[in-house]
């Protein structure tokens, strides 16, 4: 079975279902014929940091409220994190660009480490208050998961796996994909958002089922 999955590493809701998945898989059997290709996509293509401006006014300009209304906002996504075991830090977020970032999951994705990838810079961006716009944090982050330092820089450096990325955001498009996460199951039956978990098991069964009665 393979499940692809768009996603920004600066979208709460793909974090959070990215471990609603998660908890699915691990009621489910057998998890590991399940293989998981996650896909870039960019929230903001035109996002860039904006000095003393943090993630509230960057939300209430782009959505048109006030800074009360985006407080509000991100109170209830820590709320709704907390229930699926994440540690959400919205006064140490900074706001960036995850162009490059998508590019370094590409890169990880050619070592077999993707998955780490995705959890490791959610959990950066989200935790951590660290800066995805930034090359050498980036790098940082890239190393801690096993890329090799210099391969990572020279990747950095280039234009390496854009196109990647520029692909996998257009193939969203013309499959109709306007919000993320989005969840594919092979290529037939499709989850948007981070659904409860037992949607996600109730549709891993579904696809198995019809998986053994095919075979």
């Amino acid at each position: 079975m393979k499940i692809e999955i768009w996603s920004d590493v600066v979208c709460p809701f793909c974090y959070i279902g990215k471990r609603k998945l998660e908890n699915a898989l691990e009621q489910f059997q057998p998890k590991e014929d399940v293989e998981i290709l996650w896909h870039s996509f960019q929230l903001d293509p035109s996002a860039k940091r904006e000095e003393g401006k943090d993630i509230y006014d960057h939300l209430a300009e782009k959505y048109g409220q006030d800074r009360e209304w985006a407080l509000n906002v991100n109170s209830n996504l820590v709320e709704n994190a907390k229930k699926v075991g994440l540690d959400y830090h919205f006064e140490r977020v900074i706001p960036a660009n995850t162009f490059d970032a998508h590019r370094m999951i590409h890169l990880a994705a050619a070592h077999g480490l993707q998955g780490k990838a995705e959890e490791r810079y959610f959990a950066a961006y989200f935790t951590e208050g660290r800066n995805l716009g930034d090359p050498s944090a980036l790098a940082e982050l890239g190393v801690e998961i096993g890329l090799d330092g210099e391969e990572v820089k020279r990747t950095l450096e280039s234009s390496d796996y854009a196109d990647a990325v520029r692909g996998d955001i257009e193939e969203a498009e013309s499959l109709g994909i306007n919000a993320v996460p989005f969840f594919v199951f092979n290529r037939k039956y499709a989850i948007s958002g981070a659904q409860p978990t037992h949607l996600f098991l109730e549709t891993l069964q579904k696809v198995a089922e019809e998986e053994k009665a095919a075979a």
